[in-house]
């Protein structure tokens, strides 16, 4: 199964899991209200194991690195918003499946909820080229946590 899949039914499209936002598409960030304010069933604080959180140009990239763990949200799109929802967001994370030029790969992970438990969820990594470039010459944000200043701070109530 390539980056980008997820189990699905016959003749459908992507499956339709939550995603797990970490950066600029959290609650209180800059694209969360233009994006997903309204159109979400559910948010809740979430952990992605696996991966790490590296510093982008105003934006973070999650990395997959073993040991790591980055910290977010579990957003879970209105059934009436999904599909364009899901397409807004591969636009904003400039994901273009097969795409050699593509920012970003959207992969299916588990995700940890607030009380341990694993569920199945969007993740947008890094893709490969950018992460190998970020793997030897970029900056890791301490703790998993984005943005860096926040979380230097000690965080917010919003996870």
């Amino acid at each position: 199964m390539s980056p980008g899949e997820a189990p699905s039914g016959p003749g459908t499209g992507p499956a339709r899991l939550p995603v797990f936002v970490y950066g600029t598409l959290r609650p209180g960030e800059r694209h969360y209200a233009r994006l997903l304010r309204g159109r979400t069933e559910r948010e809740e604080p979430a952990r992605l194991p696996g991966a790490a959180l590296y510093e982008g140009p105003g934006f973070p990239y999650a990395v997959e690195e073993r040991g790591g763990e980055v910290r977010g949200h579990l957003i879970t799109p209105r059934a009436t918003d999904y599909d364009e929802l899901l397409a807004r967001l591969d636009e904003l994370e400039g994901y273009a499946p097969g795409e050699p030029a593509t920012f970003y790969e959207r992969c299916a992970r588990d995700v940890l909820r607030a009380d341990g438990r694993a569920l199945r969820a969007w993740a947008y990594f890094a893709a490969e080229p950018v992460a190998r470039g970020l793997r030897t010459t970029g900056t890791r944000v301490p703790g998993g946590r984005w943005p860096p200043e926040r979380a230097e701070r000690g965080g917010s109530a919003r996870g």
